[in-house]
Order: C-alpha cells, then structure tokens, then sequence
C-alpha cells in the first residue's frame, strides 16, 4: 500500500490561472504565496480565490526586517495580523512569536539579504526551517543551503521561488501524509514533520534557474526604480496607516522608502 504524501512548492511569489494549472501538471498539492511588498489581507484574498479542491494555497509573507543594506528576510506562515517590512529584526521576531507564526529562512547566506549561520544557529527554537534548495540558486549557492541546515540541526526545506510562472513547481517539500488545508500545512512546518526536499532535473530545470537568476537584475533595477520612485508610497512600509502607528518606533527608516535615510 502506497504511502500518502502531500507535496508543497514552499515560496512562490506569483499567482494566476497559468500558475495553478502548472503546479496541478506537476503534481503540486499545496503553494505558499508570499508575494513582496503585499499586504496580508490581498495575500490571503488572492490566495483564496485561486484555492480549490486540487491544490491548497498557503497565504504568506516574505518579511523584510532591518534596513536597505542589512536585510534579514524571512518566511512567515500562520501570521494572523499584519507585519510590516523594514522594521528591526528583533521586532519582528517579537511579533512572530506572539503570533506563534512558523518562521521559515530563505536562501540562507545569499548576499546581504539572508540570515547567516551564526544567526541561525543563535535563534534556532525560534525558527521551523531553513531552506535547503531553491530554483534561483546556483548550484554552490543551494550546496552552501544544505551546509548551514546541517550544521545548524534544523529541518530544511525547497521550494521553487517561482517570481516567473513557468518555474512553479520545479521544487517542491513533499511531508509525510495528507495535509488537507492551510492551516495543516502551517502545522506541518511549525510541528517539524518528516518530509523531503525534492526538485526536478535535466536541462530545462537548470535553464528555469538560469532565468530566475536573471530575473534578479530586473528585481533590482527598474522594479525597483519604480517602486521607489514612480508608484508612491508602499503598502508595507510600518508607517503606512494599516498599521495604525503600532510599527512606528521599531521602524529602521524616517520617512518613506523614496527617502530612505536610516534613523
């Protein structure tokens, strides 16, 4: 008798008809959707309208903590209200554990965008996993992944980090047994289940890495010329009023993300 297993692409940042029936091709039971600079209540809106008896669509956030040059960006699962980017490390923690969200780390060591391993290892009982492959890494990159979580001793995780809808579900956690809705698959990561990080192979994957790699000068260049400049202000910024000034001492900035002055 065939074991059941539930199989989740842990952190895609796009969602649409194409996204879905892709991940549906490929065997995709659950997506966490933690697009960047999204306010909770759309996450869970656009997440809901895209959920169906099929496939299982986990609303998320990817939260920016600290300032432009020292970011720690985190997964977070299971949130309730709302928290905003770009407020202290520390802060958002504090606001994690009150909600007793499950606190995922993405693409460990990357850049200046990702917890290191000393980091890790300081504030491991606070954190469910860290991830351990992602598409739009480099081969190095996700064996450096792999190194932290052993080192560390923590559960690990993958996901394809889709932010292009042809890469959703080229990685994927697959956990033991049946996780029939958000909230099991919220628990399946905060109560360390067994599960196995998986991803597809040959040539066309290492290509849809390639572009997801790419894709990060376009992040960095005119996305974000745009939203600096040409869209106003940001839906996630502590001083936005959705917060309603809770966020506002913790904040890393003084104004807007156009200003960008540190306190």
């Amino acid at each position: 008798m065939t074991r059941s297993r539930t199989r989740v692409d842990a952190h895609v940042k796009v969602l649409d008809d194409d996204v879905v029936a892709l991940a549906k091709e490929r065997g995709i039971d659950a997506l966490v959707y933690a697009p960047h600079f999204t306010r909770l209540t759309t996450v869970r809106e656009r997440a809901a309208r895209y959920a169906d008896d099929d496939l299982t669509v986990v609303p998320a956030r990817e939260v920016f903590t600290g300032d432009w040059g020292n970011r720690r960006h985190l997964l977070v699962l299971g949130l309730e209200d709302p928290v905003p980017d770009y407020i202290t490390f520390e802060a958002a923690m504090a606001e994690f554990d009150r909600q007793d969200a499950a606190v995922l780390v993405p693409h460990p060591g990357f850049a200046t965008i990702s917890l290191t391993r000393p980091e890790i290892a300081a504030h491991a009982e606070r954190l469910a996993a860290v991830e351990t492959y992602n598409t739009k890494l480099l081969p190095h990159q996700n064996t450096r992944t792999r190194r932290i979580a052993e080192v560390t001793d923590m559960p690990g995780f993958g996901s394809s980090y889709a932010h292009l809808p042809g890469t959703v579900g080229e990685a994927w956690t697959e956990f033991d047994g049946d996780l029939d809705d958000a909230d099991a698959v919220v628990d399946a990561f905060r109560e360390d289940r067994p599960r196995t990080v998986v991803h597809r192979g040959g040539v066309r994957h290492q290509l849809r890495g390639l572009l997801e790699f790419a894709h990060l000068g376009y992040e960095n260049t005119w996305e974000k010329l745009d939203r600096l400049f040409l869209s106003g202000d940001e839906p996630t910024l502590p001083t936005n009023v959705v917060y309603e000034g809770r966020f506002n001492d913790v904040s890393v900035y003084s104004g807007t993300l156009s200003d960008y002055r540190p306190k």
